[in-house]
């Protein structure tokens, strides 16, 4: 009896299969809210307005660092959020007595990008947002994307430049740590510098894009010289404001 006993739990062991557990990171949009959140959440309904499904589909962070809250309206804002499709992934800078059952888990360690403003005074042109973005690995510090990126795809390479032969869809999106090289029209949202490089550009032989930012300073489509409309263009940041060039 004894050994048959042994003999079941070593067979129970044997056969118990392993669990695998991969690192994976994602590129997150972190949102700091300021008091009173009725006036932060207006202006974040006036962005929803102008950008047509700007969260939809990311990964978002609440970062609530030096804010003087009580659990209820942590809850309060998060339910709020809610009814606006912004999915909160965790909660950053939040005193342990903030967070509970049934709350977003506290993150920490994150690694800092630049910032994503939009003053309430920008006018946007609605774009809709790709619901599986494209990611596209590599240890380089540049890739090549040798075909267009289509309305709903994302290219998003946070360890340097992106160069795409080829046009940029409107509803789609390119997001790098370096500088942006477009050989075909950019209609969709260009990013340079997403983790904070001022010294970033974005190039492209064709300028008709919905939004451009560099180092998380962003220019709408109406914010741009019509004369730059349809031109072969070079972008860069001076002074917090975001400059352009024709290239010759």
């Amino acid at each position: 009896m004894v050994n048959d006993f042994f003999t079941q739990m070593t067979k129970v062991l044997t056969d118990a299969r392993s669990i695998r557990i991969k690192g994976r990171s994602f590129l997150a949009v972190m949102l700091s809210p300021d008091l009173p959140f009725d006036d932060w959440l207006a202006r974040l309904d006036d962005l929803a307005a102008r950008s047509a499904g700007f969260f939809l589909g990311r990964p978002v962070v609440l970062d609530v660092t030096d804010l003087q809250i009580d659990k209820p309206q942590l809850k309060e804002l998060i339910a709020e959020l809610g009814k606006r499709n912004v999915s909160i992934m965790g909660i950053e800078g939040a005193r342990p007595s903030l967070l509970g059952a049934g709350m977003p888990p506290a993150l920490k360690g994150g690694r800092s990008a630049s910032d994503i403003e939009v003053q309430a005074s920008e006018p946007v042109e609605s774009s809709s947002k790709p619901a599986a973005p494209e990611i596209r690995p590599t240890t380089t510090q540049s890739i090549v994307i040798r075909e267009p990126v289509r309305s709903g795809q994302s290219v998003i390479f946070p360890e340097g430049d992106v160069t795409i032969v080829g046009s940029v869809a409107s509803g789609a999106e390119v997001i790098a740590g370096g500088s942006v090289h477009i050989y075909g029209a950019l209609r969709g949202r260009a990013m340079a510098g997403s983790i904070g490089n001022a010294s970033a550009r974005i190039f492209c032989r064709k300028l008709e894009a919905e939004l451009v930012a560099i180092d998380g300073i962003y220019k709408m489509a109406e914010d741009m010289a019509p004369n730059l409309r349809g031109q072969a263009v070079q972008l860069w940041l001076e002074d917090d404001a975001i400059m352009a060039e024709k290239l010759t």
